[in-house]
């Protein structure tokens, strides 16, 4: 019997993974704190709408018997797709949502995060814990924070996502840039900033894409949305092009300017972005990564296996790992947690190296000459 569930575990990071962890961890008593770096829940703004997998996502929130929640919160509709060129005409057009919402529907990030809190127990999250450093205690771990608070845990799992502080304790394997650089913005009321491209998106997501460039746009439930651009650059265009993504003029300037064969019905999410821009370097983790087992330490979602955002996988693959890592916790056929680590990074490694190969293919072909043909192929039908 390994005896986990008598042993403080800490997890590192509030994100969907995270929490999802400790919700199924707490469902069967095990002592779990989870720790993040912001202030609060609201410390920082909310990203794109989340679709949500069958055997991944869904599969989670089942176990976690948190689909009730989740069916009160969800947007019926937002997964409706609108495939369109770069001049802005529609090339497809998916609103048969009905048959996909069991499969993938659609939910903003703080609806969910707020399911994921409310389930657990008061005080799990200790907000305000900027992870600095961990230093080997007796056989456990102190984990020290920036805020010069520390805690002590037995297992310490690290949910920090895609510049994981803890990942290089567990190994040197580092990500490898994808050739793809994000800029993204948003704008809060979208129907009064840019009607036009309001009715273009119509509640749901548009893919852009065209001269080896796409422009996705998704619509959130308070009325906002998000868009982001995907470009071939180098990988440090971002520091190097000298454009402070602060700068509204600067950041119009560039996309007239990289995007000039483009339609000018998008420069209107550009001239009416209510915050500032973030350039995106897009990283992928190898595929073939492997590392030995760390007897009381291990990661999941961004930290263990980043990827780029082009196959939808990335918040499902936490939300998964976090329902693996929490199965092999309570399997009591495992005589040591090492035992238990072990078994779930094996099968977390493999499924990871092969939605990594699908997601690095998807993104070469959405910023290829033939994107659109590539995209008409997996939304049209079989």
């Amino acid at each position: 019997m390994n005896n986990i569930k008598d042993k403080k575990i800490a997890i590192i990071g509030a994100g969907p993974g995270g929490l999802t962890l400790a919700r199924l961890l707490q469902m069967d008593g095990f002592n779990v704190n989870v720790y993040e770096r912001d202030i609060d829940e609201n410390a920082r703004p909310k990203g794109a709408t989340l679709d949500l997998h069958e055997e991944s996502g869904l599969a989670a929130l089942r176990e976690a018997k948190l689909m009730d929640a989740f069916l009160a919160n969800y947007r019926p509709g937002a997964d409706r797709t609108r495939i369109v060129d770069q001049l802005g005409n529609i090339v497809f057009e998916d609103n048969d949502t009905h048959n996909r919402e069991a499969f993938r529907p659609e939910i903003d990030r703080g609806p969910l995060q707020k399911i994921l809190l409310d389930s657990l127990t008061k005080d799990t999250v200790i907000w305000g814990s900027h992870f600095e450093a961990l230093t080997p205690s007796n056989g456990s771990w102190l984990i020290g924070f920036k805020n010069g608070t520390s805690a002590q845990a037995d297992i310490v799992v690290a949910a920090d996502g895609a510049n994981s502080k803890i990942r290089p304790y567990i190994t040197p394997i580092k990500p490898f840039y994808s050739g793809i650089t994000i800029v993204e913005g948003a704008i809060y009321s979208s129907a009064t900033a840019c009607p036009k491209m309001h009715a273009l998106l119509n509640g749901g997501k548009i893919f852009a894409m065209g001269d080896e460039k796409s422009l996705i746009v998704s619509s959130k439930g308070d009325g906002s949305l998000v868009f982001y651009t995907g470009c071939h650059t180098a990988e440090n265009w971002a520091k190097e092009s000298g454009i402070n993504f602060s700068d509204k003029n600067q950041v119009i300037g560039w996309f007239k300017n990289e995007f000039s064969n483009w339609g000018p019905i998008w420069l209107e999410l550009f001239e009416n972005a209510s915050s500032a821009f973030v350039p995106r370097p897009q990283y992928c983790m190898p595929l073939d990564q492997n590392w030995e087992t760390a007897s009381n330490l291990t990661m999941l979602g961004d930290a263990a296996h980043l990827m780029p955002p082009y196959a939808g996988e990335g918040v499902n693959m936490a939300m998964l790992d976090a329902l693996e890592l929490s199965q092999c916790f309570k399997d009591s056929g495992f005589n040591a947690p090492k035992e238990a680590i072990a078994a779930y990074e094996k099968q977390m490694l493999k499924r990871a190296s092969e939605t990594a190969d699908i997601t690095m293919q998807s993104t070469t072909a959405l910023h290829s000459a033939d994107a659109i043909n590539y995209i008409l192929n997996i939304m049209g039908p079989e």
